[in-house]
């Protein structure tokens, strides 16, 4: 039995240790918002918050969050209300087939979390992982400064 928190709740897993957290989260807690894309790290639609930082589920195993806080994009919203980055990205319509997009919102989530105010250059270096095949990058950086109160001023 492996313990860990996710979402600000306890759970007990029944896994090997080896396993992937991402299959614990979509398998053995149903959690299914966190995608598997590419399985070697490399994509980011698998990315989740380990005490805050983001990592990518589909390499982390279950033993390295053996104890600790895991946050998926299911537990970003508070009370019930959206996270700034979640409206940002449906007031910019950022999402195109939007199989990447957890993945995206869970990197910015741990920028703004640092940066209230990111640069262009801040974002580049923060989403660099995060692969979106159908291009929506201009959008991703205008939801994340709207969700960081500013706005893009390219357009």
């Amino acid at each position: 039995m492996t313990e860990l928190e996710v979402n600000g709740v306890a759970h007990r897993v029944e896994a090997d240790p080896a396993m992937p957290l991402l299959w614990v989260i979509r398998e053995k807690l149903e959690l299914t918002g966190t995608k598997f894309g590419c399985g070697i790290a490399q994509c980011g639609a698998c990315t989740v918050h380990l005490d805050g930082a983001p990592v990518r589920s589909c390499t982390t195993p279950l033993s390295a969050a053996a104890g600790r806080s895991v946050t998926t994009i299911e537990g970003l919203a508070a009370n019930g209300t959206r996270h700034p980055l979640q409206q940002a990205w449906i007031d910019e319509q950022v999402p195109q087939c939007g199989y990447c997009q957890s993945g995206q919102i869970m990197s910015a989530a741990a920028l703004l979390a640092h940066n209230a105010a990111p640069t262009d250059a801040d974002i580049d270096v923060a989403m660099r992982g995060n692969i979106c095949r159908c291009g929506t990058y201009a959008r991703i950086r205008r939801a994340i400064k709207r969700a960081a109160g500013e706005r893009d001023t390219d357009g």
